[in-house]
């Protein structure tokens, strides 16, 4: 009886010590910077995911993907997951690349331009300063990145609701800013349907744009197809432009999905 006694002993103390924890360390994706914003006049937070290979290889250059609502609680960690996802030797959609989430501290503010509607001014009373985010992003943000980390002059930015009504409207107007453009359900509502009436202000050569929206209503799907129908009828033979409508998704969770297949079709070789 001692002998099963003592084996049983010996078997629960392996148990034991197998189940203990031998070591802890922080688990890290990258960086968050705080920097202070001259042209915001306040400070920005900024998420950084870095690739596995950054530390290992002290030379390479990565390109880098912007995505607006990039806080933690948003959508940077799982955007960053597709990137990695998607740049896997086996899967081999993109390139390694860095993801400069930019926190947010008032998209309603930030990612629009003054409206004419009262109504809007009246929702969204911060609204309208999208001018100041915009020359943010182009003389302070991607400066400090380009600064600070290897980074090659490939750049997309990805924007979804209202953040897809800011990227449309630096498409529009400041194409030179990016070279892929990831639209998921725009926000075109804004100013009574105005920027859609808007010409584009320089030529799209060699850009790349993704338009895609979910099951979302009328007002919603119509404006993204308008988008996508624009920019075909006017710079159809200057950009690459891939439409995508998800069914089964809403305003919601188009983005997730939306994002892996621009991936595909924008760096993959897909078409549409």
């Amino acid at each position: 009886m001692r002998t099963v006694i003592a084996v049983i002993s010996l078997v629960l103390l392996s148990l034991t010590a197998e189940g203990q924890v031998i070591s802890q360390a922080p688990f890290s994706i990258g960086e968050t910077l705080v920097v202070r914003s001259s042209v915001l006049q306040e400070d920005r937070t900024i998420n950084v995911y870095l690739p596995a290979s950054y530390a290992e290889d002290s030379i390479r250059k990565y390109p880098v993907i912007y995505l607006l609502d990039g806080s933690r609680g948003e959508d940077f960690i799982h955007v960053s997951g597709i990137v990695q996802f998607c740049s896997f030797s086996w899967i081999n959609i993109i390139e390694e690349s860095i993801v400069v989430g930019i926190g947010n501290v008032d998209r309603r503010r930030d990612f629009t331009y003054p409206s004419s509607e009262e109504i809007d001014r009246k929702e969204f009373p911060s609204s309208g300063a999208s001018a100041a985010f915009i020359t943010f992003m182009d003389q302070e943000l991607q400066r400090l990145i380009n600064e600070k980390y290897r980074t090659t002059d490939n750049r997309t930015l990805i924007g979804q609701s209202l953040g897809g009504l800011l990227a449309t409207e630096i498409l529009f107007s400041r194409p030179d800013l990016f070279d892929h453009y990831i639209i998921v359900s725009p926000s075109l509502w804004w100013d009574g349907e105005r920027l859609l009436e808007r010409e584009l202000e320089k030529p799209l050569k060699d850009k790349s744009v993704y338009v895609a929206v979910g099951h979302e209503g009328e007002v919603m799907e119509r404006l993204a197809q308008s988008l996508f129908l624009k920019l075909s009828l006017e710079r159809g033979e200057e950009a690459r432009l891939f439409f995508r409508y998800f069914e089964e998704q809403n305003h919601g969770d188009a983005l997730h999905l939306a994002v892996y297949d621009a991936f595909e079709k924008l760096f993959g070789g897909g078409g549409e």
